[in-house]
């Protein structure tokens, strides 16, 4: 049957050199080549998540990785030295601060996106 032990994540971007960019350079993921032209990123354990280029992608509308750190503060002041941005919410059940931080409602967290405009999170860890 199936076998989860094997199991990984996986979505599209459309610019497969950007997203190598993005994800190695600027976050520091170690990231290695996948088959045909996928890039694949280790997360815990021997879990991975697998990147493909897709012409028509669109970007996805919920987040696709979700980072656990020890602090947000103090990885989105890194993350955000490096150029990323992250987003800010104003709405009534999802409220960020003006640096993209939110608080209060379940875990702190902070999102933003790739350059493919998928959304990723960092969450800080309980």
């Amino acid at each position: 049957m199936i076998n989860v032990k094997k199991a990984f994540s996986s979505f599209s971007v459309n610019d497969i050199q950007k997203a190598k960019e993005f994800y190695g350079k600027t976050l520091g993921l170690e990231l290695s080549s996948g088959p045909e032209g996928t890039l694949v990123v280790p997360l815990s354990g021997d879990t991975k998540a697998l990147m493909y280029p897709k012409p028509n992608h669109e970007p996805a509308t919920f987040t696709v990785l979700n980072f656990p750190v020890e602090s947000v503060e103090k990885t989105v002041e890194e993350l955000s030295r490096r150029g990323v941005q992250f987003e800010v919410y104003n709405e009534p059940s999802l409220k960020t601060d003006t640096r993209g931080i939110s608080r209060g409602n379940g875990p702190t967290i902070a999102w933003f996106k790739d350059p493919a405009g998928n959304i990723l999170s960092v969450v800080e860890a309980a």
